[in-house]
């Protein structure tokens, strides 16, 4: 990944090209370091070298092109699947129909958060689409969730300039480390706290 950054800082137009199409591959769940890409392109803010409304509306394009396309992935391929596929994983649709209730009380955050989270941002967005929850609702927070982290990753790469690789490094730590206490919070609410409440 270090040749490809410097190919980035040295052909700063094309910058402006790449950027948005590695964010959307990244958010539709291909193996690509999205928080260190805005990191390194606020410090190339920094430097001079990118222009930031510029930066910013083309990482902002990026990250909800790819965010809508796992949610279409989700709302078109996933029904296919629960219809084919969901009895021999035990997926019915009135499971479907709970999960769909969950998003319009609570998991419209989890498209706002998730993406901070370790590799939940497809898989909320998937699961929405999925779960048939509306366009509006869905844009609503998934849009505006992905406008912070955008805005979030890039004025941090502003403000370290050239110790952006230490400091990536730091926050990839930390951003693994809260994802696993957030799974570990509500696999622990799942096996004990509901069945507890309903008992």
């Amino acid at each position: 990944m270090d040749s490809a950054f410097d190919w980035i800082a040295v052909h700063n137009y094309a910058a402006y090209a790449v950027l948005p199409l590695l964010l959307m591959a990244g958010i539709v769940g291909l193996p690509i370091p999205d928080e260190t890409l805005l990191v390194f392109y606020g410090a190339l803010i920094a430097r001079g070298v990118l222009r930031p409304e510029i930066a910013g509306i083309v990482a902002l394009g990026g990250s909800w092109c790819g965010i809508t396309i796992s949610y279409l992935l989700g709302r078109t391929l996933g029904i296919g699947f629960v219809h084919r596929f969901g009895k021999s994983f035990h997926l019915t649709e009135e499971r479907l129909a709970r999960v769909h209730q969950w998003f319009d009380r609570l998991g419209h955050w989890a498209l706002f958060v998730g993406y901070f989270i370790a590799g939940v941002r497809h898989f909320t967005a998937i699961v929405a689409g999925t779960s048939r929850l509306e366009y509006r609702s869905f844009a609503m927070y998934a849009y505006s969730g992905g406008a912070l982290w955008v805005a979030s990753f890039l004025t941090l790469g502003y403000f370290v300039g050239d110790n952006w690789r230490q400091i990536d490094q730091l926050v990839h730590r930390y951003i693994l480390y809260g994802s696993l206490v957030l799974i570990a919070a509500v696999a622990l609410y799942l096996i004990w706290w509901r069945p507890w409440k309903k008992a």
